[in-house]
């Protein structure tokens, strides 16, 4: 395969139904660059968790992400125990503990989680106090934490804030290097006046995912970029000018594509890594040469992906040049 000038990546919500090992292992042999850690995957015990990262390495994987496995804040849909904060950040900062010694500067993925009672303003209190003292943590561990507004069909659910200025907002009341942002337009792409919220947050944004969009059929309904509604090209220039930084994430919703077409979808978007500029520092956006193929479609009810069969489509391109 044609050397790449970025690295590309995948994250491990690409394939629910494997195990740490299989993503690893798998990963490789595609000639995937990176690798986004989702901690769920990992054994509940330290000793052998860190066994398994251990595998990383040597494979040649860089680890350019981290999403906790208790990641909101708040108690949310997705992540409802524990109820109390404290316990809640403590499972947290265990995360940063187990993998950030293996994920130098990695950013690790946060949400708000569910405003009690619609209460925003007490959100926005407990994220200041809460989420200084836990970037503080992550400095201490080399590690960053990134905020992710979600898309305002999850408010009351998984958030309490769906724009970037309100992201930014907790970013200000946070004044630490350590706490940024998370930017996932398939999130955010229909806020008013975006392009300039984009460039307003600066070297704040320590990460991007990219997914395309169309009328939502389920659940957090994705498409594969060029195939939905979202203007990627001007997005990405407000995002990737000189200056900008983060690893670039591409994600779709769980498919019904057999491992096979999924895989084949990777090599795809492999091949073409090389005319996509995701990485730091002056580029072009070129989203219309991703293939058309791999529609992300084909919901089992609830959004639940059926073991072997269904994954959870969400492709990483880690925004580091070689």
């Amino acid at each position: 395969m044609k050397q790449r000038p970025y690295q590309f990546g995948v994250s491990e919500f690409t394939t629910w139904p494997w195990s740490f090992e299989q993503d690893v292992e798998n990963y490789a042999r595609l000639g995937v660059d990176a690798i986004e850690v989702c901690e769920f995957k990992l054994d509940d015990d330290d000793a052998r968790a860190a066994a398994q990262l251990a595998l990383v390495a040597p494979r040649n994987l860089a680890i350019t992400s981290v999403q906790p496995a208790t990641r909101t804040l708040l108690p949310s849909q997705s992540q409802p125990e524990p109820k109390d904060v404290p316990a809640r950040m403590a499972r947290f900062r265990r995360a940063i503990e187990r993998v950030g010694p293996f994920a130098p500067e990695a950013p690790f993925v946060t949400n708000t989680g569910n405003p009690p009672g619609g209460n925003i303003a007490h959100v926005y209190d407990v994220a200041a106090r809460e989420y200084r003292a836990l970037a503080e943590f992550a400095a201490d561990h080399g590690a960053r934490v990134a905020l992710e507004p979600l898309n305002p069909s999850t408010m009351n659910a998984e958030s309490a804030i769906w724009t970037l200025e309100q992201a930014m907002r907790v970013v200000a009341a946070v004044d630490h290097a350590a706490f940024g942002v998370c930017l996932d337009y398939w999130n955010i792409w229909q806020e008013a006046g975006v392009a300039a919220a984009i460039r307003a947050c600066g070297d704040r944004i320590f990460g991007t995912q990219l997914s395309d969009w169309r009328t939502p059929r389920s659940y957090q309904d994705r498409y594969i970029l060029g195939q939905g509604e979202i203007p990627l090209p001007p997005l990405l220039r407000a995002t990737r000018r000189p200056g900008s930084a983060g690893p670039t994430a591409w994600r779709s919703s769980p498919t019904t594509c057999p491992t096979r077409s999924t895989t084949g979808i990777w090599q795809g978007l492999l091949q073409r890594t090389g005319r996509v500029s995701t990485g730091r520092g002056p580029r072009r956006s070129t989203i219309a040469d991703l293939p058309a193929g791999g529609r992300a479609r084909g919901h089992l009810p609830g959004g639940a992906p059926q073991p072997a069969r269904v994954l959870q489509g969400r492709f990483h391109a880690a925004g580091r040049q070689r």
